[in-house]
């Protein structure tokens, strides 16, 4: 689900110096706006409910696989659609950002295909995971950003233009970056072509993502008419890749299942706590560093579902299935922290200038 919010023209400067508190809360979504209104009522409440449609989905696939199974050899087209409606909402605008704002794009791009791929190793030998799960966290880990991401940003109050920017650069490396590094860190576990992985991914992302700009640039403004519905086909879309997943592997969560949602719980919030750090510690204001994190700690799940699926084994799947319920429960539950924690700063510092005053 990707989803873009116009910021106050007087926000944060290429390097991310800190804003005050008008600047960060001037965040706003505007019917002028490269995304209107519609698109972001539309999708708030597809990532809102989007926890539930999937765990309806992991669990009908998980007690009647049999009944899914016959309709789950569309991965590929599934998510090639997803992707499809992600370059839909792509503007030129996006991609000025990266020319306007280098730093903070590089040091969120950068820490996606650090952090999360060294945790998924660490995490697996930790754990003594088998070869294919522990191949799957890593390949989870090796994945570009989740187009949810930029929905949490907003909600979170992030710097949103900044995390859609930071989703399609790093889904635009993905054909570079999760083969290779599926390869060297995952290898040892399980066989890896880098290079049949790099085609499926050219397949499944990038030539569905570029005519998606195409047709938006040639549909125009009759093409923001249906944008609205995207978000709702990403959901079936990503429901339909976790039963897929599920069905071919239901024995397995049978005897993996704990052990995958504590690595998967573990891998999503350290991705949040050290995107956060490491954005803190390289200047970063509070909002390009909500939004790092928040890009860090979610992944393309789908997409590492689906090559898991082509390339390893089903079993492999698994921890991508689990981190696609996972991680839009635990985006929405980051958002609603930090806000409270903005509520509580803010009521402090309201009772420092009444005691001043």
């Amino acid at each position: 689900m990707s989803s873009k919010t116009t910021e106050s023209k007087s926000n944060t400067s290429a390097q991310g110096n800190s804003p005050s508190n008008t600047e960060v809360e001037s965040r706003t979504t505007s019917a002028g706006s490269n995304t209107s209104a519609a698109e972001e009522r539309s999708a708030k409440i597809a990532v809102t409910i989007f926890p539930l449609i999937i765990i309806v989905a992991f669990l009908f696939a998980f007690i009647t696989p049999e009944t899914v199974q016959p309709f789950a050899g569309y991965v590929t087209p599934a998510l090639g659609i997803i992707m499809f409606g992600m370059g839909l909402t792509l503007t030129a605008p996006d991609f000025k950002m990266v020319a306007k704002r280098p730093l903070p794009i590089l040091i969120g791009v950068v820490s996606q295909f650090v952090i999360m791929p060294l945790l998924g190793v660490a995490l697996a030998w930790a754990f003594g995971l088998p070869p294919a799960l522990a191949a799957g966290v890593v390949l989870v880990g090796s994945a570009p950003g989740g187009t949810s991401s930029n929905v949490i940003s907003y909600l979170a109050k992030g710097d949103v233009a900044l995390s859609v920017t930071m989703t399609t650069v790093s889904t635009l490396l993905a054909p570079i970056f999760t083969p290779l590094l599926t390869l060297w860190l995952a290898g040892s576990w399980m066989d890896v072509s880098a290079s049949d992985m790099a085609l499926s991914i050219i397949k499944i992302v990038i030539i569905p993502v570029a005519a998606g700009l195409v047709v938006r640039y040639v549909g125009g403004k009759y093409v923001k008419k249906f944008l609205p519905a995207m978000p709702w086909i990403s959901v079936i879309g990503i429901a339909y890749v976790v039963m897929a997943v599920v069905s071919g592997s239901a024995d397995k969560i049978v005897e993996a299942g704990a052990i995958v949602l504590i690595v998967v719980v573990l891998h999503n919030g350290l991705g949040y706590a050290l995107g956060y750090l490491v954005a803190y510690l390289t200047g970063s204001n509070r909002a390009a560093a909500r939004t790092t994190s928040v890009e860090v700690g979610m992944q393309n799940s789908g997409l590492a579902a689906g090559l898991a699926t082509l390339h390893l084994s089903p079993e492999a799947a698994l921890p991508a299935a689990v981190f696609s319920v996972w991680h839009n429960i635990s985006g929405g539950l980051y958002a609603s922290l930090l806000l409270r924690l903005d509520a509580r700063r803010e009521r402090r510092e309201a009772e420092i200038a009444q005691a001043v005053n």
